[in-house]
């Protein structure tokens, strides 16, 4: 069977436009092809940054100032690649991870007014330039995805809904940013429409990846 060198993927977009289930499929899919597959989140990814995770997705939306809400995004990324991600390659891995720094050039430096430049350059210096080969941005209308969000904590005991709390421009002003992102990097970025079925979404995930890294039937 050939062999495939590591690739690193991310996916983005707003709430509830289905990235975890999305990378499930895509994962098992790599599996089944003699890929071996690390899926991973963030904020969280290994045990110091998921504790960062439980001060940043729970309590009040006004918890923290805009700035410390970014800082604390990115020391939990820095974390995350040092003990995940970075070993997970060099051992010939692929890596899949529900969001990445896009998120916070997004949420943080989009939607809540820190500048989209500055953010990007934030990431720079904490991650030594690291990018990932491919990101997918998910995309679809604010009020979808934010009743497939409410829907999905509703059903949690233990509600992760900080975001999905703050107003609809908020994000609003996500879904452009991220955007604007996709027009920046665009051999970095896909956008694919995610207002679709489950089936038609991971079909077009897979035809950009076999597009990309080619060979993978």
């Amino acid at each position: 069977m050939e062999e495939f060198s590591p690739k690193f993927i991310t996916f983005e977009g707003g709430e509830g436009a289905g990235k975890s289930t999305q990378i499930r499929l895509l994962a098992k899919w790599l599996t089944g092809r003699g890929i071996e597959v690390v899926m991973t989140r963030e904020p969280g990814g290994c045990p110091g940054a998921e504790q960062i995770r439980e001060l940043l997705v729970k309590g009040d939306t006004d918890r923290w100032t805009s700035m410390s809400e970014a800082l604390l995004m990115t020391a939990a990324r820095s974390e995350h690649v040092e003990r995940t991600i970075k070993p997970a390659i060099k051992r010939g891995c692929w890596v899949l991870c529900d969001r990445f720094f896009d998120s916070t050039i997004a949420y943080q430096g989009g939607a809540r007014g820190l500048g989209i430049e500055r953010m990007q350059e934030l990431q720079h210096i904490a991650l030594h330039g690291l990018k990932p080969d491919l990101t997918f941005i998910l995309d679809l209308p604010v009020d979808v995805g934010l009743a497939r969000a409410v829907g999905r904590e509703a059903l949690k005991e233990d509600r992760e809904d900080r975001f999905e709390r703050m107003n609809y421009a908020f994000h609003e002003n996500i879904r452009d940013s991220y955007l604007k992102i996709a027009a920046l990097e665009p051999q970095r970025c896909v956008v694919l429409e995610a207002n679709k079925d489950i089936t038609s979404l991971q079909n077009d995930l897979r035809a950009e990846v076999n597009h990309r890294f080619g060979g993978i039937q």
